[in-house]
């Protein structure tokens, strides 16, 4: 049924007192019954109603669309904008009394259809709310031609947060868990009572806590597509989530609830426990392209309602730039999406207290409209200036899928960057590349080549050697390929400069001599990454040697490729030790943390200099002949005022070379009472020492470092 707003109805609203929404019929219902309100975008929760706000400078006409049902195929009512009533400016807005929560709509939009000039204006798609709060259901069979997608819900934000507030940690003192909602707790290994869910997540909070994390970085969980747009669960799903349909909503998929919107209420519930646990929530955020695609992708949302404003298109209109590798680039330099990507942020932050955000392929958020990369790109000096952001982490993967490539350069003080020198860097010494020792000492004295030049900090470097994109880290030490055959694409996807290793067999091996060799690189890439200055990353599963079978793109996969095993941490349980200690010693640990970038200079007049490298040899480094071994000592940092305990002194021996090697600790270093912390040769428990209390180094002779190993040793600072 058509509501015809310019009929006359009852004026007062005593006129619905006492009647229910379910006895309201539409043509019982008046017309706006006061000024309607052109902002905020969305549908807006009122005592008496809904707002319903759009905007589209380009609509000639615009409608909503009401459902009573989820699996409803047709709208049971059609809510008509007055365009000499409803219009203010682009914004069509429109009260609709006797509405609540939980209501189901869509918007509906005429215009020209003209693409050689950016127009795709379809009267008959039914649009999804770019600010809707949640989807409800699924892609419905168009069996005429219509595409149903998901329907909007009008949402109650109301929320029993229990006093919690954003926690507000240092990035210095932050180690990021990057984690898979579903792919974390869907294994029945789990054992969890909801598995793949918000709320399984939270069962596992001990282990993470355990672990010693300070904030998990939540692959996307914005809305994104389930089944295709006909209403068919695809060959290949949508596993990693990087395509997004709504980016206000609260992926429904992740909810244990059937009713609509519980997403919304579940994810609240999640933040709040892992806030009573101390750890911050970071979300991965894809404001780089939506589920829309290219010029023969689905009309859902944004191309009805204003394509040629959203997406960066190429000169005639009738295409998309594809800067994102998913065929569509969206536009987030122009004003109106500017405005979106800044509220979607704020509601995040205010309405899901969520402490950081990393952007997915944040390059693109650098392009102005026309695909140029500039200098101070409005959004990005935007989102690191906005006061309500002030106490969140911003973090770019400063790169796209275009050739652009930023680390080091991305934004100004406020953003911190997925540092991929610090990967590639990493695994190459490891693996023994040639001329790796200085790029070795740069990464780990926090990338002062990258980030001091723009007055930035250590910590603005988000150090990491494996992310979802890519082989986990016990891949990287048993592959020496890529092995995607699962994805049907014949193994073309993914990248092929892995730096990776299979140390004599391709894969899982008995070979005891190989997997020793393995367990060893695993920890001395571990550890190089905990005892870097910076702020480090470690993927779900690295510590207990989880595996994809060799899959470095395992976008597709839901199943066990994927999905957490929940035996390997007993299985690894020496492993997982290893890295719960190393994480315990860098949070106590400041002299691994500072703030300030290292200079070489003495800590305290007369004494040692903060950092100090070293050949084997306990002489000054050949840097260019020197191979790949490698000494640093760190001068513990000074004590803060509110510290009752000493810092440390920190002597680190690397060595990635193939064969065993002497290391001559140098003199005046031996002066020092020196204690093992770490070594990767050792067999457990000998690995690594909680308690800072291993053997001495030898007064006389040298060290000898096993081939492929990590020395470290501690000292109290006695000053």
């Amino acid at each position: 049924m058509v509501l015809d707003l310019n009929q006359s109805y009852p004026g007062d609203v005593s006129f619905f007192a006492g009647r229910s929404d379910e006895t309201l019929s539409m043509l019982e219902r008046p017309p706006s019954l006061r000024f309607t309100h052109p902002l905020p975008y969305g549908a807006i929760l009122h005592d008496d109603g809904v707002q319903f706000v759009v905007v589209s400078r380009s609509a000639t006409a615009m409608r909503v669309l009401i459902y009573d049902k989820v699996r409803d195929s047709e709208p049971s009512e059609i809510i008509d904008f007055d365009p000499a009533l409803n219009r203010w400016g682009d914004i069509w807005s429109v009260f609709v009394p006797g509405m609540g929560a939980g209501q189901l709509y869509h918007f509906q939009a005429d215009g020209p259809f003209d693409p050689d000039h950016g127009y795709r204006f379809n009267s008959q798609a039914r649009l999804i709310d770019p600010y809707a709060k949640a989807l409800a259901g699924h892609f419905q069979a168009a069996t005429d031609g219509i595409i149903r997608p998901p329907k909007c819900v009008v949402m109650d934000e109301d929320f029993d947060w229990q006093g919690d507030r954003h926690l507000c940690r240092d990035l210095s003192e932050t180690i990021i868990y990057e984690l898979h909602v579903r792919g974390f707790t869907r294994s029945r290994s789990s054992g969890v009572s909801k598995p793949g869910t918000y709320l399984g997540l939270t069962e596992k909070i001990p282990y993470l806590q355990s672990l010693g994390v300070t904030a998990v970085e939540l692959m996307p969980v914005h809305e994104f597509p389930i089944y295709d747009c006909l209403g068919q669960k695809p060959a290949q799903p949508n596993y990693w989530g990087y395509d997004p349909l709504a980016f206000f909503s609260p992926h429904r998929g992740y909810a244990s609830g059937k009713e609509p919107g519980c997403q919304v209420r579940e994810f609240k519930e999640m933040v709040l426990a892992f806030h009573k646990a101390g750890i911050e929530v970071i979300l991965d955020v894809v404001f780089n392209h939506t589920a829309e695609g290219n010029h023969d992708g689905p009309t859902l949302s944004f191309k009805g309602l204003e394509n040629h404003v959203y997406y960066m298109l190429d000169g005639d209109g009738g295409t998309y730039r594809n800067y994102s590798g998913c065929g569509n680039t969206f536009n987030g330099n122009h004003p109106i999406v500017r405005e979106l990507i800044f509220n979607c942020l704020r509601h995040w932050v205010h309405n899901y207290h969520i402490d950081g955000f990393r952007f997915d392929l944040a390059s693109i958020l650098s392009r102005d409209r026309h695909g140029h990369l500039v200098p101070n790109p409005p959004v990005v000096e935007a989102i690191g200036e906005d006061p309500l952001l002030a106490d969140t982490k911003i973090i770019a993967e400063a790169w796209d899928a275009a050739g652009a490539y930023q680390v080091g350069a991305f934004g100004a003080q406020r953003w911190a960057e997925w540092n991929g020198r610090y990967r590639d860097d990493i695994r190459k010494f490891w693996r023994c590349d040639q001329h790796m020792t200085g790029p070795l000492a740069t990464r780990m004295a926090g990338s002062s080549d990258l980030y001091q030049p723009g007055g930035r900090r250590p910590y603005h470097s988000i150090n990491f050697i494996t992310s979802h994109d890519g082989f986990s880290l016990n891949d990287l030490v048993s592959y020496d390929h890529k092995h995607n055959e699962a994805n049907d694409e014949d193994n073309r996807d993914g990248d092929n400069n892995n730096y990776s290793h299979n140390y004599g067999v391709e894969g899982p091996t008995r070979r005891k001599s190989i997997e020793s060799i393995r367990n060893r690189q695993i920890r001395n890439m571990m550890t190089t990454l905990l005892l870097s200055q910076g702020a480090p990353m470690i993927v779900a599963g690295d510590e207990c040697r989880r595996t994809q079978r060799g899959n470095n793109n395992a976008y597709c996969q839901d199943n066990n490729i994927s999905w957490f095993d929940w035996r390997l941490p007993n299985k690894n349980q020496d492993l997982r030790r290893f890295c719960r200690t190393l994480i315990a010693f860098r949070k106590s640990e400041p002299t691994v943390r500072q703030k300030n970038f290292l200079s070489g200079q003495p800590v305290r007049p007369g004494g040692f200099p903060d950092l100090s490298w070293f050949g084997p040899d306990g002489k000054a480094v050949d840097w260019d002949h020197g191979g790949p071994s490698l000494i640093c000592m760190l001068a513990a940092a000074p004590v803060a005022e509110n510290c009752t305990r000493p810092n440390h002194h920190i002597l680190m021996l690397c060595h990635a070379g193939i064969e065993p090697r002497e290391f001559f600790i140098p003199t005046k270093l031996l002066q020092i009472e020196w204690k093992k912390f770490i070594d990767t040769a050792a067999e457990p428990p000998e690995d690594i020492y909680p308690n800072l209390d291993g053997p001495a180094p030898l007064l006389t002779g040298p060290e000898i470092l096993s081939a492929r190993s990590f020395v470290c040793f501690v000292a109290v600072d006695r000053w």
